[in-house]
């Protein structure tokens, strides 16, 4: 129960930010601290944020419903997140600077990363 209330909040919060992302990629961005600037940058703003997201979503949403893709969900989740803690960490090495709002999504990541690992560990 506790592996699909985790995709289940999972799929609500891909789908909140999908949405947003896809109906408006610069207000979106612009809350983060970066631009999409150049010809192609809001076309790709909402394919990577917005539709990523949604079909992440949709994946959760799969493995809160139907058992099946409970693992698949979870790992796709662990995976995702954790590669953005890696991304993160590298950008720390590195010296990059961020806003805090920026931070706060790294710690939400890395806290989606850990629960996900676990909970597909438990799973396997």
């Amino acid at each position: 129960m506790l592996t699909r209330i985790f995709l289940l909040f999972t799929a609500l919060m891909f789908l909140a930010f999908g949405v947003w992302s896809i109906t408006d990629p610069v207000g979106m961005t612009s809350r983060l601290g970066v631009s999409a600037e150049g010809v192609s940058g809001v076309f790709e703003m909402r394919g990577i944020y917005g539709g990523v997201s949604l079909g992440a979503a949709l994946l959760c949403l799969l493995g809160g419903l139907r058992e099946r893709f409970e693992f698949a969900a979870l790992c796709f989740i662990a995976a995702y997140m954790g590669g953005y803690v890696l991304g993160r960490g590298a950008s720390y090495f590195y010296g990059d600077t961020a806003m805090a709002s920026n931070w706060y999504f790294a710690g939400f990541e890395l806290v989606m990363f850990v629960l996900a690992a676990l909970l597909v560990r438990r799973k396997a």
